[in-house]
């Protein structure tokens, strides 16, 4: 029988308690799945960096953390973890991600808001481009920036892609390295952020690399909210160098109602939405790592301690 814990919030074990054993059962793994193993008995850790689980020490036969998210900021500098830690990549996430991001990236391309907003009794005869002639920038080209850059450039847009290191994906500039951002904000009528929360790529966008930005652009971020400098942002938005920016993750969550993001017209803020991890997909892949690591495998998606991501 292989132990697993299950460490996250108790509403999140009414969501995945089925979804797990029916992923299991599919593989054909003998599981106990609970919420209270002895820490010493435990053979793998499906974990959320919120749950009460931060002291790794007494995990003494743990092959392997499972995490249920997709950002491993939260745990990867624990310095008592010394398994393994893989992060979720979920196929229903990544379904999730590219709908929101080419959703609102049409949104600005087409220049909706002008008529979802301003129905004034004037007709307002605006031709938006072709896709072809509006340039998109992703920064991050981990596994959700790259279905993301995939997914616009079958649109019909150029799609240029930036990472901290050299990357090559057919249909995509690849770029990378401090040139190779200037250049790949140079070239984003619409930028978006998928990069991980790394000390690396805090405030990526501050009051010199915004200013790299074409006048006009749209910025759309699901990533992570500190990769933005908010006064800075604030800034080139009050000039119009910057025409809207699109905002799911904050510093701060939820957004604190005084923060003036809400109330800016050109700032649009949801509540980061823009992909959730979906219990029945995510299941597969962990009842997966654990198949993996009974077979003597590779685990998916390990984490570079290192790189922090």
């Amino acid at each position: 029988m292989i132990n697993v814990l299950f460490a996250a919030q108790a509403d999140r074990w009414e969501k995945y308690e089925h979804p797990l054993h029916t992923a299991f059962a599919d593989l054909g793994l003998k599981v106990d799945l609970r919420t209270d193993h002895a820490p010493d008995t435990v053979d793998y850790i499906v974990y959320a960096p919120n749950s009460d689980v931060q002291d790794f020490t007494p995990f003494t036969r743990c092959k392997a953390v499972l995490n249920l998210w997709a950002g491993v900021e939260n745990v990867v500098g624990n310095h008592t973890l010394t398994q393994p830690l893989a992060r979720m990549v979920d196929p229903g996430m990544t379904r999730g991600m590219i709908e929101w991001v080419t959703g609102h990236a049409l949104r600005h391309h087409l220049g909706m808001d002008r008529h979802i907003r301003d129905q004034n009794g004037q007709w307002h005869n605006y031709i938006p481009p072709l896709a072809q002639d509006r340039r998109v920038t992703i920064l991050g080209l981990g596994e959700l920036g790259t279905a993301c850059a995939q997914a616009i450039a079958g649109l019909g847009f150029p799609v240029t892609g930036w990472s901290r290191s050299a990357k090559k994906i057919d249909g995509i500039t690849c770029l990378h390295g401090a040139d190779g951002l200037k250049t790949a904000m140079e070239r984003a009528d619409i930028l978006v952020l998928l990069l991980p929360k790394t000390p690396a790529t805090e405030n990526t966008l501050n009051g010199e690399t915004l200013k790299f930005l074409p006048t006009g652009a749209f910025i759309i971020n699901p990533g992570r909210g500190p990769l933005i400098d908010d006064d800075a942002l604030l800034a080139v938005l009050d000039t119009g160098h910057v025409a809207h920016a699109t905002l799911d993750v904050f510093r701060i969550e939820p957004l604190p109602p005084e923060h003036p993001f809400w109330a800016h017209p050109r700032v649009t803020v949801t509540p980061h939405i823009a992909s959730e991890t979906r219990p029945v997909t995510s299941a597969q892949v962990i009842a997966e790592n654990v198949r993996r690591g009974e077979a003597g495998e590779d685990f998916l998606y390990l984490v570079d301690r290192k790189a922090g991501y």
